[in-house]
């Protein structure tokens, strides 16, 4: 294998895991921060208020 090859091939699979990475965690934001559910609301109230993310 080449450099070439093997810089191409460790480039693609950063950005693999990054989107990876911000696909989850864009839904977990979402999930937690736009849940209705009273028991999920409770469990991520006060992280929620850490982070600045405004949930009323």
């Amino acid at each position: 294998m080449s450099t070439k090859t093997a810089t191409f091939a460790a480039a693609r699979t950063n950005t693999a895991a990054f989107v990876l990475a911000l696909t989850v965690g864009v839904a977990l934001l979402t999930v937690s921060g736009m849940a209705q559910a009273t028991v999920l609301h409770d469990a991520a109230h006060d992280q929620r208020h850490a982070m600045a993310f405004p949930c009323h």
